[in-house]
């Protein structure tokens, strides 16, 4: 009962619950340093906001699909559309999917709690156990679809919350159902014909209309089918088939586990960047190259390609390259109006990355850096 109130009050009040989450999470970026323990209150709040955005999110994609009369201005990226049909597809991938992304959003703040209450020891027990429960999770994933695990394997918020329809009155208790019956009222006209009475200009005094190739073609071009457009949702991705795509995508899924067991290990923790980039470029030369067609694949390559930059706030190459340049423009914009302000923040931001594992870790936003 209390769930359907609060479900019914989201979809009544979406726009300044979006709006409020929106508020929120900019203030997390400025809470560090400023007070004992900021640290941790930032990112439990960040936690949150983000926990409760996926259900927020989960929600308002079950009233959309449920109300026949909705049609969404900009058709669902290739992305949305895969997730999505995989998460309804099989119920044991949504909920891993689901699984992977709520550890996603909690694996800093538990560090940090870990950090607090236990010795270095059992916290680094701790992140070795969350990284074997997401590297489980993947293969799972991987095993259900056959195809290279996207990133997030969740579809993410595409729609404006205020074109989110309203539920009628009579299905208040249950919001996320459609109406029993759709609306025989007349339909309000639309914004765009309130205004048309304006004359229409006389063919015999206008002068004819300027016809531009380029600018036919730019409106034309992007209402474009491609191959993607029609092609069936579960089949944007192609399968893997070969045992070398298999061996990449493992490796790749197995490389956050690798890296965070040698950091644990104290004899091989010198050995942990150097084994964790090569495996990295091991996977990126066996994985297979997709033809241009396929946009949904070469975009994930393409942000997994990316994610190699954050090799350059791990380990060694932190400590002795990435840090020391960071430093150096903190102190040179501190003083400087307004830059200055890029400065403080930056100089609270960097001992994070000192600290806590799960800030620079894997390609997964943790620590709220991008």
């Amino acid at each position: 009962m209390a769930v359907a109130a609060y479900e019914s009050f989201l979809i009544k009040n979406v726009s300044t619950i979006s709006s409020l989450e929106s508020t929120l999470r900019s203030v997390t970026w400025f809470l560090p340093g400023r007070f004992k323990d900021a640290e941790l209150a930032s990112e439990a709040l960040s936690t949150l906001l983000n926990v409760m955005s996926m259900y927020h999110d989960t929600l308002l994609a079950k009233v959309v699909q449920s109300n026949p009369r909705y049609r969404p201005l900009i058709p669902p990226s290739l992305h949305s559309r895969f997730t999505r049909a995989w998460s309804v597809k099989s119920d044991v991938y949504k909920w891993a999917a689901r699984s992977l992304e709520l550890i996603r959003f909690t694996e800093l703040v538990v560090e940090m709690g870990l950090r607090r209450k236990v010795s270095n020891q059992s916290r680094w027990r701790g992140i070795l156990l969350l990284e074997v429960i997401k590297a489980v999770l993947r293969l799972l994933m991987i095993r259900i679809t056959r195809k290279p695990l996207l990133s997030p394997p969740i579809p993410e918020r595409e729609f404006d919350p205020t074109s989110v329809p309203q539920v009628p009155p009579s299905n208040a208790s249950s919001p996320t159902l459609a109406p029993s019956s759709p609306s025989v009222s007349p339909s309000a006209t639309p914004d765009h014909l309130k205004n048309n009475h304006a004359p229409l200009p006389h063919p015999l005094i206008s002068p004819p209309p300027t016809r531009s190739n380029t600018a036919v073609e730019d409106y034309l071009l992007p209402k474009a089918l491609t191959t993607d457009s029609v092609k069936p949702s579960l089949t944007l991705v192609r399968s893997m088939s070969s045992p070398q795509e298999w061996a990449a995508e493992i490796i790749y899924i197995l490389r956050p586990l690798v890296y965070a067991g040698l950091l644990f290990s104290k004899n091989h923790k010198s050995k942990a960047l150097s084994t964790a980039l090569a495996l990295e470029l091991v996977s990126r030369s066996l994985r297979r190259s997709p033809p241009s067609s396929a946009q949904l694949e070469r975009a994930e390559y393409a942000r997994r390609d990316r994610d190699m930059l954050w090799y350059l706030l791990r380990d060694s190459i932190w400590k002795t390259y990435t840090r020391p340049k960071l430093d150096a423009v903190a102190d040179r914009t501190m003083h400087t109006p307004l830059i200055g302000l890029f400065g403080a923040l930056l100089k609270d931001w960097i001992p994070l990355i000192d600290e806590y594992y799960y800030c620079t870790s894997a390609s997964l936003n943790s620590c709220g850096l991008v």
